[in-house]
């Protein structure tokens, strides 16, 4: 079924995870930008409910030794594509999710102000999921029917020497192809 963003900034036929960390978007601030990420909690380990626990502020510092070292961020997504395709929403596409950190992008500073953030589940150093490939494009697709997206980046490009998701295994051109650009 494809993806259709509602008024309201909530994708049909998605689940839904609400998120507190995120707040509204800025008076004049629209959406431009999309910033691809990726996320595994453990760092390289897939599946189980960490990064929904990290994004609802209820990741357990005492499961795992990483988990000490992120205790207390208050982070979130717009968008969780999981390995197998599944996409979870966290935030509504016209509030501010908290994804893109001290960033910028063609001079403006804060692209949280300006972008939705999509997170795939996976890590740099491994290949993402055809499943996860078709399902970010539909979605792209969505939002680019919904918003005047001026373009689409990586977390590294808003972020350079800080950032360096989605990584080199994130096929650009493939992802490209599938969109249509």
């Amino acid at each position: 079924m494809p993806f259709e963003i509602d008024n309201d900034g909530f994708a049909a036929a998605v689940g839904r995870i609400d998120s507190p960390n995120c707040d509204a978007r800025p008076a004049g601030s629209a959406v431009e930008l999309l910033v691809i990420h990726n996320i595994s909690l453990p760092p390289g380990e897939f599946g189980g409910s960490s990064i929904v626990d990290l994004f609802t502020n209820k990741l357990d510092a005492a499961t795992h030794p990483y988990y000490r070292e992120i205790a207390g961020l208050k982070v979130s997504a717009h968008f969780l594509i999981r390995r197998d395709g599944v996409v979870i929403q966290f935030v509504s596409t016209e509030q501010r999710a908290w994804h893109a950190g001290v960033s910028s992008w063609r001079g403006r500073s804060g692209c949280n102000d300006f972008s939705i953030g999509i997170e795939l589940e996976g890590a740099d150093d491994c290949a993402f999921e055809t499943a996860q490939y078709a399902a970010l494009a539909e979605l792209t697709r969505a939002l680019c029917a919904r918003y005047a997206i001026a373009d689409v980046v990586g977390h590294s490009d808003i972020a350079p020497g800080r950032k360096t998701d989605p990584g080199p295994c994130f096929d650009w051109a493939r992802f490209r192809q599938l969109t249509g650009d």
